[in-house]
């Protein structure tokens, strides 16, 4: 059953998991895992930490964005013994390429309140997309 947009969009907030998926522009898409946040005013944060280790701080999916700033963000839930439990979301983002510090602020804060490795913000930076679109599924409405 296809989801509205407040169901999807509530989905989207309540996780901080997902696949972003950016577009190389040699090899085509490029999903990574990510963690996280959503502003109140539609935005979502990705943080570029120091916790885990990168042979650079500058990112490919960074790359990507300056290249084309269209991406996507996939959060979804699987039950191998109950699939009347599956659902999906997918959010159509577009990157903001200088946010303002207040939404990036508020994005860091979300972070530090939900991810224990985020507590002391040791963020690079927050990668910023709007969110254009939200879309989703479940198989039941629960």
């Amino acid at each position: 059953m296809k989801l509205d947009q407040e169901a999807a969009r509530t989905r989207l907030g309540d996780h901080v998991h997902g696949v972003l998926c950016t577009l190389h522009p040699e090899r085509g898409p490029d999903p990574q895992p990510v963690v996280y946040a959503v502003s109140g005013d539609g935005h979502v944060g990705v943080p570029i930490d120091s916790v885990k280790p990168k042979s650079r701080t500058r990112l490919q999916r960074e790359d990507n964005l300056d290249a084309d700033p269209r991406g996507s963000l996939l959060v979804e839930h699987w039950d191998a013994e109950d699939w009347s439990r599956l659902w999906w979301v997918r959010a159509q983002l577009e990157h903001v390429p200088d946010p303002p510090t207040a939404l990036t602020d508020e994005l860091g804060d979300r972070l530090a309140r939900t991810v224990p490795q985020y507590a002391d913000k040791p963020f690079h930076r927050v990668l910023v997309c709007r969110i254009v679109k939200v879309t989703g599924w479940a198989a039941s409405e629960d």
